[in-house]
């Protein structure tokens, strides 16, 4: 349980950054209203989940081949959490806020979902949280389907809130994220709190 909880608070982290995906989110709510929002945001989602179990399958099928490679996992996601934690605290320097492009005719439903999901899908920066962060907080004992579903979920279920609120003051949320100091702010904390986790994984014993 403890393990889902870090994992909560890491994968929350990420998801009230300033990103991709609160651009989308933002676009979305901006053109077309809560509706198209939250079929976006289910596109977002889909593609969670597909990297919640494309992840904690083949990662898994490898741990169990050999139980030395548990640590050597365990550390890549580590320096994955401290590198990101430092891009982080560095990027915040030069931070100009966020920029929302509502650029582009009407977007359909179908449209707006199959491109958030394809966006989720081929961002890097999804694959090397999922590759490299899963396997250290994958519950012991339960299926490696299972468990990557579980973790997909609560990132998920992270991200409905936030971006629930979101979609409620779009406004509100568009001129907050748009100040520099703001994104500047949110990096910095994010960064440290990202670090100090990445340096609790790295000292792990099991």
């Amino acid at each position: 349980m403890n393990d889902l909880v870090q994992f909560a608070i890491v994968a929350g982290l990420l998801t009230v950054l300033p990103g991709i995906d609160t651009a989308q989110m933002l676009r979305a709510a901006i053109k077309g209203g809560p509706k198209l929002a939250y079929i976006t945001l289910f596109g977002i989602a889909l593609g969670v989940w597909m990297w919640g179990i494309a992840a904690a399958v083949g990662l898994s099928a490898l741990l169990l081949a050999s139980a030395q490679l548990y640590d050597v996992v365990r550390i890549i996601g580590a320096a994955y959490l401290l590198y990101i934690g430092v891009r982080m605290i560095l990027d915040a320097r030069k931070n100009q806020g966020l920029e929302v492009n509502l650029a582009g005719t009407e977007v359909k439903p179908i449209d707006a979902m199959i491109r958030a999901f394809t966006i989720t899908m081929t961002n890097p920066k999804n694959g090397a949280f999922y590759v490299a962060v899963f396997p250290a907080f994958l519950p012991v004992g339960l299926n490696p389907v299972a468990g990557g579903l579980l973790l997909a979920t609560i990132h998920n279920l992270e991200a409905l809130i936030w971006f629930t609120m979101i979609i409620g003051l779009t406004q509100f949320f568009k001129t907050f994220f748009a100040k520099p100091r703001v994104a500047k702010w949110m990096e910095t904390i994010s960064g440290v709190a990202l670090i100090g986790f990445g340096a609790k994984l790295l000292l792990e014993r099991h």
